[in-house]
């Protein structure tokens, strides 16, 4: 199991276009997103990621290129999935169920609460919209664009978002979780993860697989 340490910074009064910047003035390190676990998906593009937290918010900046990209859906809780998408599942202390934070590369998103892959309860858009994001590519859909392509996104995730909990503070909180770079319907699919997997079919809905998250 890999262990993250996840920096406290002081993000007041900035905006998602800002969150790489600040970023980078707090020096938090990048993290790949690099594990091939199924050899019939060898592709592996280039995908990291940075996470941090003010206690009442995480931040999270992905990073990726790839060799083609794709943004069908806008509105939130569609097939993400499906298009250029990175995914961050987390699990707080005591709890019986994760949350998956799936975005595509323009920012649309998808949360859920589940038990497995097939029991989910997703949020409401009025929880969703709660989510700021900025991404390179801006904000419109659009469909296949071939050749090798660059994109970064920003999420500012408040901790109410977490609607099956209370969460005052994230400081101090040990939360167990994993990162995921995937395009179901890419001309290459692929199925990367942070923290390895070792389940037989592309399957990102294991809990037994995530990662240490320490908040400071």
């Amino acid at each position: 199991m890999k262990s993250l340490t996840v920096r406290k910074i002081d993000f007041s009064g900035c905006s998602a276009g800002q969150l790489s910047g600040v970023m980078d003035r707090e020096s938090v390190a990048y993290q790949n997103i690099s594990e091939i676990n199924w050899d019939k998906y060898p592709y592996r593009p280039e995908a990291r990621f940075r996470i941090a937290h003010d206690g009442k918010r995480i931040f999270l900046h992905y990073r990726v290129e790839e060799e083609s990209i794709r943004a069908l859906y806008g509105e939130d809780n569609e097939a993400v999935w499906t298009d250029s998408c990175v995914e961050f599942f987390v699990r707080f202390p005591k709890d019986d169920f994760y949350y998956n934070l799936e975005s595509n590369c323009i920012g649309t998103v998808l949360l859920g609460a589940r038990k497995n892959r097939n029991e989910s309860e997703l949020a409401s858009r009025a929880i969703t919209q709660t989510i700021e994001r900025a991404s390179s590519l801006g904000r419109e859909p659009f469909a296949l664009r071939k050749g090798t392509h660059s994109w970064d996104l920003s999420l500012i995730v408040p901790a109410s978002v977490f609607f099956k909990n209370s969460i005052r503070n994230l400081s101090g909180t040990t939360a167990y979780g994993n990162f995921y770079k995937c395009g179901d319907e890419l001309l290459t699919p692929h199925f990367l993860s942070w923290n390895n997997i070792e389940n037989p079919e592309p399957n990102f809905h294991l809990p037994a697989f995530f990662g240490e998250l320490l908040f400071e």
